[in-house]
């Protein structure tokens, strides 16, 4: 799919939901194509060349040294299809290092023991070791990045449908890895599904509820071929959603907007609505256009005076941060869940380029600009071999008394991190052709996941 289409249509179909249009196509310039090609090179290239070849497994992060993720090898395994595609790389080497992964994780030792494997009942633990792939420390086994996985999995299984040897494997071990969870093991408090488990003191005492990026976790646990949650899990899951009305944009609310767009990597919720969105007359996709603008919003907004916020510089999700720190008054974090709703607001004047790039799909006419000015306006000190670092705080400036990044100019990330380059990748390419959107409609197990979930309309017809 490298034809580039200059008219990208956004939305299946047009409609007006509680007064707030759906925008029906954005054209993408000859400059935005320019951007996007580069920017989608570059990317790929993090999960291509800081892999560890021999299992698969791609680092949380780079160029710090770094233990493995298992959800940003999920991204990766999709990175390496849309490598292909926009050729990249061949469909030799994508399938030879997709087959090394999928052996890797299909062997990898799973028990009740607390060191010297990688998971136990079919999930793996959140952080593995780069070079034997057991579990990192005392991490959880945990439920969302396993998850995250298994989407890179199964778009592996549906791009590799050649009838060769090594095109064959990689099928037959997507279905043993997937169909080895067992979902209803995890249900320590029924229907949902608890969000992890540690050998030494049991589940985590957290469900996955509210709105989040479960959504993909729950498709996943209703289609499963061997050890599928009830349908009353999905019910159950939507009557916990906070719908709210947040600077403007009505929606299900979740305040860093990752969750509104990992799900949304691997499927297409344009036109397609269970119960819960038929009754609200919109559908996952326009909720999470609606959660892009209204963080947006709420950064020109910016009641914090933070430097630098406005039309083109915002986005706040998860991401890494300056320091946990406290100066001038200011509070200012590391690593930390950033995001602005009405559920919470944490904000502290450190913007993510994964906030805007992660919702290309849903709202490219304010997301292409935005990108673009990061990059313009911040150079090499925010783009860099592997596209964009991971944040930058233009507010925090003092550079004698804290670490790395600390500028009088302002903080900027030294790092890329996987779970953050894998959605800007993902929907770039969703905005451009839809191919990943495409190639997730023809895997069965997804289709089952969401009829279970009672999803009907559009592409499932």
């Amino acid at each position: 799919m490298k034809q580039l289409f200059l008219l990208i249509t956004l939305w299946a179909y047009v409609s007006v939901a509680y007064g707030q249009p759906r925008p029906q196509a954005t054209r993408l310039s000859k400059a935005d194509e320019a951007f996007l090609d580069s920017l989608e090179r570059d990317t790929f290239r993090f999960f291509w060349e800081t892999a560890n070849p021999d299992n698969g497994l791609v680092p949380d992060r780079a160029p710090t040294r770094s233990f493995a993720s298992i959800a940003a090898v999920g991204f990766g395994l999709t990175a390496y299809l849309v490598g292909v595609e926009r050729g990249y790389i061949t469909r030799a080497q994508a399938a030879g290092r997709t087959l090394n992964t999928l052996r890797f994780f299909a062997t990898a030792p799973q028990s009740e023991k607390t060191a010297g494997i990688a998971g136990y009942k079919g999930f793996f633990y959140h952080f593995l070791d780069m070079k034997t792939g057991e579990r990192f420390r005392q991490v959880e086994l945990s439920t969302i990045d396993t998850a995250l996985l298994l989407g890179g999995i199964l778009s592996a299984q549906t791009y590799f449908d050649q009838n060769t040897p090594v095109e064959t494997e990689i099928r037959q071990l997507a279905d043993q890895i997937y169909g080895r969870a067992d979902w209803t093991w995890f249900q320590a408090r029924s229907p949902f599904v608890s969000m992890g488990w540690h050998p030494e003191t049991g589940f985590i005492k957290s469900d996955w509820t509210g709105y989040n990026e479960a959504m993909l976790l729950y498709v996943l646990a209703l289609g499963s071929p061997t050890h599928p949650v009830g349908p009353e899990v999905w019910p159950a899951w939507t009557k916990s959603y906070p719908w709210a009305t947040f600077y403007g944009q009505t929606h299900v609310n979740f305040d860093p907007l990752f969750g509104h767009q990992y799900s949304h990597g691997w499927i297409d919720f344009r036109g397609i609505q269970d119960a819960y969105m038929r009754d609200k007359g919109i559908d996952y996709a326009e909720n999470s256009r609606r959660a892009t603008y209204a963080n947006r919003a709420y950064c020109v907004a910016n009641p914090g005076k933070w430097q630098d916020y406005g039309p083109t510089i915002w986005g706040l999700t998860a991401c890494d941060g300056p320091k946990d720190t406290t100066v001038n008054g200011r509070q200012f974090f590391s690593y930390r869940a950033r995001g602005a709703a009405s559920t919470q607001i944490v904000d502290d004047g450190t913007i993510a380029p994964t906030a805007a790039g992660g919702s290309l799909a849903f709202a490219p006419e304010i997301c292409l600009p935005a990108l673009r000015a990061m990059k313009t306006k911040y150079g090499a000190k925010l783009y860099g071999e592997y596209g964009f670092r991971d944040a930058f705080n233009p507010t925090y400036r003092y550079p004698s008394r804290f670490a790395n990044g600390s500028t009088q100019n302002g903080w900027f990330d030294i790092d890329y991190l996987g779970i953050d380059q894998g959605p800007i990748l993902l929907m770039a390419e969703n905005l451009r052709t839809g191919f990943v959107w495409n190639l997730m409609k023809k895997n069965p197990h997804i289709r089952r996941g969401l009829a279970k979930a009672g999803f009907t309309g559009g592409w499932l017809k």
